[in-house]
């Protein structure tokens, strides 16, 4: 199941067309602009045109990424009260739209310390649970390559937060090849036994919703995030093939989030190279 994060630019549907011409089968989208605070309500339009384009391509595992604004860990009470409020809305967005998955980083604890950090990252979710009663959404945490300040860059860093909260089961993961091997998890070729071996003992496979599938601009351990076609960075082709062959992974999105771009040789969208790639890895 592959899909991209593509834009909604004109309407949201517009993320399902270019979905269906590149011939995916699922897509990553943001609700919202994701640079801004606030957002205007969805449309009754909207949300009808998003159900039907999904009912008549059978995607029924969507995906949303949260604003980049939101930092649920942060030490500033201000800032995290208006990152809990737009998290908030981040899920109701997702309820009403029928996207069963919500990504998030899970923020950065700008100097205060992991532990502190973590522990305000599910006091934080706990408030926005409170907030949004009703369970339809998962909140997938997402691994991230560990820049600056930023927490999740550790399995155990997730699994911390998932204990931590007051209702665990509406929490789940998204991998990130690119942040993984940044963050030092090295999954290439027979190395892969091992990563999975260590993502069993911590979080559990079960709970991984989302992966994103992309390659890495910067080695192994730098914890410096940059995307990169399938194949074209540090990770490599062979790289990917012990994910997209994983039977545990089969049913869950696959999401590309390689740069917007035409290959200069073919003219070709990346997206379709790298979803040939992927596929042809199977």
């Amino acid at each position: 199941m592959f899909g991209s994060h593509l834009s909604i630019s004109g309407g949201m549907h517009n993320a399902l067309l270019e979905a269906e011409k590149l011939g995916f089968d699922t897509v990553q989208v943001f609700t919202k602009n994701q640079q801004q605070w606030n957002c205007p309500p969805l449309g009754e339009e909207v949300v009808g045109q998003w159900a039907s384009h999904c009912k008549r391509l059978k995607f029924k595992k969507t995906v949303s990424h949260d604003s980049y604004l939101i930092n649920l860990a942060s030490p500033d009470e201000a800032l995290r009260a208006k990152s809990i409020a737009l998290f908030a809305e981040e899920l109701r967005r997702c309820m009403a739209l029928g996207i069963p998955n919500l990504v998030t980083h899970p923020g950065a604890h700008m100097g205060e310390g992991e532990e502190v950090g973590l522990r305000r990252v599910a006091a934080s979710l706990d408030s926005v649970h409170a907030q949004v009663p009703v369970d339809g959404v998962i909140t997938c945490l997402e691994i991230t390559a560990g820049q600056g300040s930023s927490l999740g860059y550790r399995l155990e860093h997730l699994a911390t937060i998932i204990e931590l909260v007051k209702e665990p089961k509406r929490l789940g993961v998204c991998l990130d090849t690119a942040h993984l091997f940044a963050a030092g998890y090295d999954f290439r070729g027979r190395k892969y036994a091992k990563f999975r071996k260590e993502l069993d003992a911590t979080i559990g496979v079960r709970a991984v919703r989302v992966l994103h599938l992309n390659d890495s601009k910067k080695d192994l351990g730098t914890r410096v995030d940059r995307h990169d076609h399938i194949g074209k960075g540090f990770i490599g082709v062979e790289g990917f093939r012990p994910f997209v062959r994983d039977e545990a992974f089969a049913n869950i999105p696959k999401i590309l989030e390689t740069p917007k771009d035409k290959d200069p040789e073919s003219g070709r969208e990346w997206d379709a190279i790298n979803l040939e790639t992927l596929r042809g890895l199977m």
